[in-house]
């Protein structure tokens, strides 16, 4: 194995190999240091000598405060665990929200803080499994909108639509029997939808499967799939901030202040160091947390106006739903502890429809997350992760919706995208400080009136942050398409199609119910989720056209999105190994060559790299 290409970096040597990962990080001349506070840090023996080169502009605005493997003090990683929690905040209560009211539970304000409890107990248990064993990089798991579509589509075939009575709240009783039974049977079909479409992704990611599906997947597919998991649930959005524009326009408002206009003014905060003493430091607080200042600012105007009695009394009235008092006794009557467990509205139920339709979102998960995971190793300081650290990665995202299917949350898990820009915010990359949020999540879940307060959040504020989020989601995908060549007639040809069929098809089938029907009832529901779900119509036909529509690579954006992924190879950890497992497994035990046999196992290294790395550490334990 030779090796062509040395380029001497900031805290490593950088190897250039064709015959294997053509980015390869090994470990040289590193030395751990000790700080004050008791945090740990790398630095190289140039940095010690003082003989390292000056930094260029670029790695000096790149430089991390912590590595992916670096340990911070214990008090900047509880901080920093409980930006990322109320980072992921907005997306994970909004889920269960959204939710309740397609499973006849928008006037069951208890049982919706159960089901926001129990989506960040789970997320905190995937958070933690895939820090520890899966992808190894400093990530959030938390719910996605992409199950949330298909999940939509399965609840509007007719046996699972709400009951007239369910939409008023004076004919509801919590505690009756026939209407626990309604939304629990509709919750119990998403959780067995879920838990089998969990069990493909855990095959795809441990059977090394992704790697193949990559190789057909590029821009063109991508962009409308991302695309109309936003652009589908616009109704969504809309309803909830119809019940009153004028704080749904609001809460747009003070988010889009707080995140574009607002968002490189630093403010000022006391701080104290050892070796600082008392100081002042300035934080870009409103970029850190745009969606949650935006809404708790329309919250407590909507608590002040409902004080001053400035919205109706009278539920049938324009915009009483802003008011906030209306879910006041679920804080009281919510317990202060409960545990969610396995199982917790009863056994999970399958079915065709639900099955194929949650697949696809499993399979726009899928695509999302290797994304993060590049553009996360990038931002923390990591080497690229090779194919073994994917392949966990995604097998470890399928053992969370499995999980997340057991548990109840009504949705999967995946890889948060707010949370990997915020490592490029905060400038520290430690999974540590991940662990700590899993932890925090863990916590929170079990406290079932921090649940209870969040359930009580006004409708038109739900329906004004997700005015900005399926924005987000929907500008997010169309931003693929910077990667192929848009003054090419077969690329816009692809992308328009797609994106037009995506929304024709499904809306016309909505509308047409009756329309297919082969005689068989299971297929006749299984052809209706797909083709009602938008993601999985406009994707298939952006995967099929692109594929057989001749076109080089370079046209169809994979020679520019396969570069991107590769980009940034300046900014590295000092450690070569931070994709190994814990524990020592295959360092110190499983260390067989069989590895290289199982797609999902760190690879044993070449004979020439552990020569290497041995003179290495004769080298830094001489005094030269």
């Amino acid at each position: 194995m030779s090796i062509e290409n040395r380029n001497l970096l900031t805290n490593d040597i950088l190897l250039y190999n064709k015959e294997t990962n053509p980015f390869k990080c090994v470990s040289l001349l590193k030395e751990d240091i000790k700080n004050e506070d008791g945090s740990t840090h790398h630095t190289s023996t140039l940095e010690k000598n003082g003989n390292k080169r000056p930094p260029s502009s670029k790695e000096r605005a790149n430089k991390m405060l912590y590595l992916v493997t670096d340990n911070p003090p214990w008090y900047l990683c509880i901080l920093l665990g409980t930006q990322h929690y109320l980072t992921a905040l907005g997306g994970t209560v909004a889920i269960p929200l959204l939710l309740s009211r397609e499973i006849c539970l928008q006037h069951d304000y208890l049982t919706q803080s159960h089901l926001i409890s129990t989506i960040f107990f789970v997320s905190g248990i995937c958070t933690l499994l895939q820090v520890l064993f899966g992808v190894r990089l400093p990530i959030i798991q938390g719910g996605t909108f992409a199950f949330l579509t298909p999940t939509l589509a399965m609840l509007s075939l007719p046996k699972y639509k709400c009951p007239e009575w369910t939409f008023n709240k004076t004919m509801v009783n919590a505690s009756d029997p026939n209407f626990i039974e309604i939304w629990q049977t509709r919750l119990r079909e998403i959780q067995g939808a879920v838990m089998v479409a969990a069990c493909f992704q855990i095959f795809v990611g441990f059977s090394g499967l992704i790697g193949f599906l990559m190789r057909y997947i590029g821009p063109l597919t991508i962009a409308p799939t991302i695309s109309l998991i936003g652009l589908a649930l616009f109704d969504s959005a809309g309803n909830d901030a119809g019940v009153h524009w004028g704080i749904s326009g609001m809460t747009t408002g003070f988010i889009v202040i707080f995140s574009q206009y607002l968002r490189n003014v630093p403010v000022p905060f006391p701080a104290f160091s050892r070796s600082k003493k008392c100081h002042i430091n300035w934080l870009n607080i409103f970029q850190m947390f745009p969606v949650l200042f935006g809404i708790v600012a329309a919250w407590v105007i909507s608590f002040v106006l409902t004080l001053c009695n400035v919205f109706p009394d009278d539920p049938d009235a324009y915009g009483y739903y802003a008011r906030t008092d209306i879910k006041s006794d679920v804080i009281s009557r919510a317990e202060w502890f409960r545990i969610p467990y396995p199982g917790q509205w009863g056994l999970p139920t399958v079915s065709l429809a639900g099955t194929f339709g949650i697949l696809a979102g499993v399979i726009s998960s899928m695509i999302e997350s290797v994304g993060d995971y590049h553009a996360c190793a990038r931002l923390c300081g990591a080497p690229l992760p090779p194919k073994e650290a994917i392949n966990r990665g995604i097998g470890i995202e399928g053992i969370g919706c499995l999980l997340a299917g057991a548990w109840g949350t009504g949705n999967g898990t995946t890889s948060y995208s707010e949370n990997v820009g915020a490592l490029g915010i905060t400038k520290v990359g430690s999974r540590i400080v991940i662990l700590t949020s899993g932890l925090l999540m863990l916590c929170v879940g079990m406290f079932v009136k921090l649940g209870a307060i969040f359930s009580t959040i006004p409708q038109p504020v739900i329906g004004g942050m997700l005015m900005v989020m399926f924005g987000i989601i929907t500008a997010v995908g169309i931003s693929n398409l910077q990667f192929i060549d848009m003054n090419s007639s077969r690329n816009i040809f692809i992308f328009g199609f797609s994106m037009f069929a995506g929304m024709v098809i499904p809306n016309w089938v909505n509308k047409h119910p009756d329309s297919l029907n082969t005689g068989v009832l299971p297929i006749d529901q299984v052809i209706r989720v797909l083709l009602t779900t938008s993601m999985f119509v406009g994707g298939f036909f952006g995967f099929f056209l692109d594929n057989t529509i001749p076109g080089t690579e370079k046209e169809r954006g994979i020679v520019t999105w396969k570069q991107s992924l590769c980009a940034d190879v300046d900014n590295v950890a000092a450690e070569s190994d931070c994709y190994n497992l814990p524990f020592g497994i295959g360092t110190r035990c499983c260390t067989g060559a069989w590895r290289r046999y199982i797609p999902f196992c760190p690879k044993p290294k070449p004979p020439e790299e552990e020569e290497m790395e041995v003179n290495t550490e004769i080298q830094n334990e001489t005094p030269f």
